[in-house]
């Protein structure tokens, strides 16, 4: 499958970018480079490698526990927003450029 000129202006539509004919020309160049090493990875005959679930078993996690367990390490206690101090609103909205009074007023960066 070969990425088109045509499938690269798509997706910066898509994306809402404004890409010059040189970056879509690179673009186009990039995008087939990646899928042209993909199928060069599809060709390898991996028939005797044994599938990985999960890639942190050789990164240091425990094997030997399992579900939630495994990943205990990644995960913290969770905090109500009301038990931890932040700003009253007014206070965060005192030094705004604008506001509503109840929301910080910014301007439209979106165009469609």
């Amino acid at each position: 499958m070969k990425v088109t000129e045509q499938d690269v202006l798509h997706v910066a539509d898509l994306a809402n970018l404004e890409l010059t004919p040189q970056e879509r020309e690179r673009m186009v160049a990039d995008l087939n480079s990646i899928l042209n090493y993909v199928d060069r990875l599809n060709e390898l005959n991996t028939s005797g490698v044994e599938p990985m679930a999960q890639v942190s078993d050789r990164y240091g996690v425990d094997a030997t526990k399992s579900g939630s367990e495994r990943f205990a390490y990644a995960s913290r206690e969770d905090v109500l927003h009301g038990l931890r101090k932040s700003f009253a609103r007014e206070q965060a909205l005192q030094n705004a450029p604008e506001t509503d009074g109840t929301f910080f007023t910014v301007p439209k960066v979106i165009e469609r």
